[in-house]
């Protein structure tokens, strides 16, 4: 750190004066002697005196710094004014270099580099481009959020514009550290809450794991030390205690002729006493007034601070509950009944009910064991009944002096933990499932083409009379509808190809909505409702139709299957509403995974019997149905899941619920982002609008090079091109492809080539064939969607065909290219 900057001002001593003085009355002297005139001599005398006031002035002006020249700060002052243990603290000039750090900010990044130069990702470090920008515009900016990508920890940072210049920036670093139960309890203790608790006999004091206080009520200090006011911070807590042969607990100071204390120990990390981190939670240490008494007596003061207890208990965020000697509930507060979900149905008979039969017998034994034995604690894993699929956490902890009471049972609510976990493990799950559906379809589109291809040239041979016809028909259609489910299965791992336009939702339900009207049939009363000023979409309209009917479909089965329960004729409604959703509403909604925009929602709901709970987590699952064996696939709700997510949209599914709580329908929501500005036209006819009135002009002819590594998928391409009039050559991958076009035998028109084969992939042998022929198109044919093959296609001149494809759509497509590539070289 520099130092601040050190002025010399030279002075003169007063001998020096003395003598400058001395010879100037000297000179004045002797012009008086050779001139002869008295008033000559005064003036010359005159004159050299305020010739040296002069100097003497301003040489003391130089010296001194002027009222602009200012000094440079002192570092070393700054740095000791803002050493923060919890805050990072830097300052930046305006070339960005650091020009002061404190110790935080050195500890937390090792070193004092730019912020920039940490180990940051690239949205981050956009951020904070733009938080700079912002701060030496109007003074002050801020970050939300800054995540290391080594360690994934995750800062806040606020930046202000300071300096008499201006010229520098103060960054303020806070670490977001996720909220632990036990936080803010140090707090609660020094506040009135505390100061109740004691008035009412309860001490509290929050203990660290080394033993030593963290926090604790007004009121300990004072029986503790006698003197109000004191603080325990840093004290030992067993140092405050004493204990007698009978064990029973003493204040140090008051001895046994003080008041007999009940001391509850309360851990308080949510993961239990066995997660590998529980040894660095702190704990909460309960100390209540026994009575003054011992055997009978001290019993029945026990029994008279209940009431107190359940008072405290009722405050706490924690999840606590007592039990009698037999493991009877005696009470629980509210934190408890949200932990077990019996909030609605209050608490029960005894702890083994909370729980699955297996663990029934476990925590039976445990009550009992704790509530006869010495006063201890511990914990156990159980499952909950309403909850089945992940285990909780329950302490358990002997208490006395409590009267009836004899075990303390506590639990953490973390419902928000478990819907967080669920959601993770739900996202890692369908996105396993999409990569294997991804992959499956993949190998079974190249099947699937050689059949329909070889159907295809089958048909050409037979007419309708023959006896082969209508077999060779049958296969076809199976076919198709083995295609159809693989795109089902493209859709849900959001790997089929879309042709995405800007639309109006409206305008695509109106399409499907005499469809739907069919399908509903004349027991299901039909209605649509929309929303005024709706903003645009972008998405494929063939698509979303896809969306509406498998959602309107699954809502008929849904009312279908209630009705016959309930034994009613009329089986129910459904409303299809659009809606507008503005940004302000999305920030209402709370809901994390959705950006704050603005969208246009998509409304289907019904009046069935709603979707279960143990069902809900599901239902996009692939293959998860609830209908009967053989009545349905289980993929047409994840086919509408993949749709949308690869529409950049978000999904969700609702209970309807009834005046009586119950739910009397199901609801799914479809969000699709309002699109802003124009539509941005792909190449070479992959574009939204398309070129495919250009085939019809090609009258055939041309030299293909087909790679193509499936045998009997370039079996199928070589002969139905070479019907449709095209002199086709064939290579078995891109080595082969590459060595034909060097050879340079032939002259190609297009090149008609496979994505993904082995050693040189189609992309890789394209660019190869570019440097020596810049301008020939190629059609590449995939398994996979054009959109997941975007990075490595993304070649100039190019188009795309997805497998599976007929004879029929490849001849198309060939022609459909050299009409256009004619066009361009025209």
């Amino acid at each position: 750190m520099t130092g601040s900057m050190q002025f010399n001002v030279e002075t003169r001593p007063a001998s020096t004066l003395v003598g400058v003085a001395a010879a100037t009355v000297l000179s004045a002297l002797l012009v008086w002697l050779i001139g002869g005139n008295a008033l000559i001599a005064a003036i010359y005398l005159g004159g050299v005196v305020a010739l040296m006031l002069a100097m003497v002035v301003l040489s003391r002006s130089l010296s001194q710094p002027s009222v602009g020249e200012l000094e440079q700060p002192d570092w070393s002052v700054t740095l000791a004014g803002i050493e923060n243990n919890r805050r990072a603290i830097l300052i930046t000039d305006r070339a960005n270099r650091v020009t002061c750090a404190n110790k935080t900010y050195q500890d937390w990044f090792r070193d004092p580099v730019p912020l920039a130069e940490l180990p940051i990702d690239a949205n981050t470090r956009a951020a904070l481009v733009d938080a700079t920008r912002k701060a030496w515009r109007e003074g002050y900016a801020e970050v939300a959020e800054m995540v290391l990508t080594t360690g994934n920890r995750r800062f806040q940072l606020s930046v202000t514009r300071a300096g008499r210049a201006e010229d520098y920036l103060v960054w303020r670093i806070a670490e977001i550290v996720a909220e632990r139960s036990f936080d803010g309890i140090e707090g609660w203790l020094r506040g009135p809450v505390g100061t109740m608790m004691s008035h009412a006999g309860l001490e509290m004091a929050l203990v660290a794991p080394d033993g030593l206080v963290l926090g604790h009520t007004s009121g300990l200090a004072e029986r503790a030390t006698g003197e109000s006011g004191q603080s325990l911070i840093g004290q030992e807590f067993v140092q405050l205690l004493r204990s007698d042969e009978r064990d029973r607990i003493f204040f140090a100071r008051e001895g046994q002729q003080g008041i007999p204390q009940t001391l509850v120990h309360i851990p308080l990390d949510e993961r239990g006493a066995r997660s590998i981190e529980a040894d660095q939670a702190p704990s909460l240490m309960l100390l209540v007034d026994a009575g003054v008494g011992i055997g009978t007596g001290w019993e029945a003061g026990g029994a008279a601070t209940i009431p107190q207890l359940e008072a405290l208990l009722s405050a706490l965020p924690l999840g606590l509950a007592l039990t009698d000697r037999d493991g009877r509930f005696m009470f629980a507060n509210k934190a408890f009944l949200r932990a077990v979900e019996r909030e609605q149905a209050g608490l029960p008979a005894f702890p083994s009910d909370l729980v699955v039969r297996e663990d029934k017998a476990a925590i039976s034994d445990s009550v009992r064991r704790f509530a006869r034995g010495v006063a201890s604690s511990g914990d156990m894993a159980v499952r909950l009944a309403g909850d089945k699929e992940e285990p909780v956490s329950i302490g358990l902890a002997g208490v006395r002096g409590l009267g009836d009471a004899a075990v303390l049972l506590s639990i953490s609510d973390s419902s928000e933990e478990k819907r967080l976990r669920r959601q993770v493990a739900q996202a890692t799950k369908m996105q396993a499932v999409g990569q294997l559906a991804g992959g499956v379809a993949h190998d079974f589109n190249n099947v699937l083409t050689a059949i329909i291809g070889y159907c295809d040239l089958m048909l050409l041979r037979h007419s309708p009379g023959d006896s082969d016809y209508d077999d060779i028909q049958q296969i076809k259609a199976n076919s198709n509808r083995a295609a159809s489910l693989t795109r089902q299965l493209l859709a849900f791992s959001r790997q089929q190809t879309l042709r995405p336009v800007v639309l109006q939702l409206p305008d695509v339900v109106s399409e499907v909505s005499q469809l739907l009207k069919r399908l509903m049939g004349a027991s299901i009363e039909f209605s649509i409702r929309h929303d005024r000023e709706l903003g645009p979409v972008r998405a494929d309209p063939q698509q979303l139709e896809q969306v509406i009917i498998n959602l309107a479909v699954n809502a008929r089965d849904a009312m279908q299957q209630h009705s016959a329960r309930a034994g009613e004729d009329k089986m129910g409604r459904l409303t299809l509403a659009t809606r507008r959703v503005s940004a302000r509403d999305v920030r209402k909604m709370g809901i994390d995974i959705m950006p704050a925009d603005d969208y246009t929602a998509l409304i289907v709901q019904d009046t069935g019997g709603g979707i279960p709970a143990s069902v809900i987590n599901k239902i996009f699952e692939p293959f998860f149905t609830t209908k009967e064996q053989g009545k349905g696939t289980g993929l047409g709700l994840s086919t509408v899941y993949g749709i949308v997510k690869q529409s950049n949209g978000f999904i969700f599914a609702d209970n309807v619920l009834g005046p009586d709580g119950r739910p009397q329908g199901a609801r799914f929501t479809v969000y699709l982002p309002v699109h802003r500005g124009e539509v941005v036209p792909t190449q070479n006819g992959r574009g939204e609008d398309g070129e495919e009135g250009r085939t019809s002009e090609w009258a055939g002819g041309g030299k293909l090079l087909l790679v193509e590594d499936e045998d009997m998928v370039r079996a199928v391409a070589e002969r139905a091109l070479s019907r449709a009039g095209y002199s086709v050559t064939s290579a078995r991958d891109g080595e082969e492809g590459l060595g034909i076009i060097a050879n340079g035998k032939d002259q190609f028109d297009l090149i008609v080539s496979d994505v993904v084969m082995p050693a040189m992939d189609g992309p890789a042998m394209a660019r190869a064939i570019r440097r020596v022929k810049p301008h020939i198109p190629i059609l590449f044919m995939s398994g996979y969607a054009e959109e997941q093959l975007r990075n490595q296609i993304d070649i100039d001149n190019m188009y795309f065909l997805p497998k599976p494809f007929s004879v029929q759509q490849i001849n198309a497509r060939v022609a459909e290219v050299l009409a256009n590539q004619m066009h361009e070289d025209a």
